[in-house]
């Protein structure tokens, strides 16, 4: 597959890195920072690779079992976990990560980088035009926003944590993302092995996890955003903001 064509595979990712963009048209974060997180999410594609290559002979047991720890071990807890590190490395003590939606912000920037760099190697590997255009808009509409949803989770509960003292945190943002990923991944692992009515259900769980995914995210996102809204028009309820020593939690 020629060059240009694997390329366009950036296209969804950067698209969605804009929709994200306009959500925080209010007080938006610095250019530099979210291109910085979408490199280094772009970048942890590699040593994930390495380590899903590396793990891949220690289990060869085939049919459901097989699919359930490639979709929950060997992608969404590896992928999710680079994500989360990304985060935790970047941004976590940033100055410019003082509100409850940079969780999101920054975590699916995140996530959307590794999608893009992931999606461009996907199809450069399409043998035909037929073969492309079916990746190309299967990942576009499915992979991709799942990569960004997931990630979305972690950055959201992390944020919640850490300004309004509530809910599971990073881990249990990480944990909700692994579900999530690994979840959509053994749906399409295990698709093949099903025929008749099963494979029409098996086939709908990707689906059915992008749809409800984005449409709690968004709401998550909106709360986030009415959150800070109030604490901007109202200094003394304002969160504490980052310190320079602040220990993650």
């Amino acid at each position: 597959m020629p060059v240009w064509m694997a390329l366009t595979g950036a296209l969804p990712a950067l698209a969605f890195m804009t929709l994200v963009d306009l959500a925080d048209a209010k007080r938006p974060e610095p250019h530099w920072q979210v291109r910085k997180v979408a490199v280094l999410g772009g970048l942890s594609v590699f040593p994930v690779l390495w380590l899903q290559r590396a793990l891949s002979p220690l289990v060869q047991v085939g049919g459901v079992p097989q699919a359930f720890f490639d979709g929950f071990v060997s992608a969404a807890l590896l992928e999710e976990g680079a994500k989360a590190l990304v985060l935790a490395l970047a941004v976590w003590r940033h100055p410019a990560f003082d509100e409850r939606l940079d969780g999101i912000v920054y975590a699916t920037r995140a996530g959307l980088g590794f999608a893009l760099v992931e999606n461009v190697m996907a199809l450069s590997a399409s043998e035909s035009t037929l073969g492309f255009i079916g990746t190309f808009v299967l990942r576009a509409f499915f992979s991709v926003p799942c990569h960004a949803i997931a990630a979305g989770f972690i950055g959201d509960l992390a944020a919640r944590r850490r300004f309004d003292g509530t809910g599971p945190g990073l881990l249990g943002g990480f944990v909700i993302a692994v579900l999530l990923h690994g979840s959509f991944d053994v749906a399409l692992y295990v698709l093949p092995l099903t025929t008749g009515w099963w494979e029409l259900a098996v086939a709908l769980i990707p689906l059915l996890l992008v749809v409800v995914g984005f449409v709690v995210l968004r709401r998550r996102a909106a709360t986030a955003l009415a959150l800070d809204d109030r604490d901007h028009h109202h200094p003394d309820r304002r969160p504490q903001r980052v310190e320079a020593g602040y220990v993650l939690r």
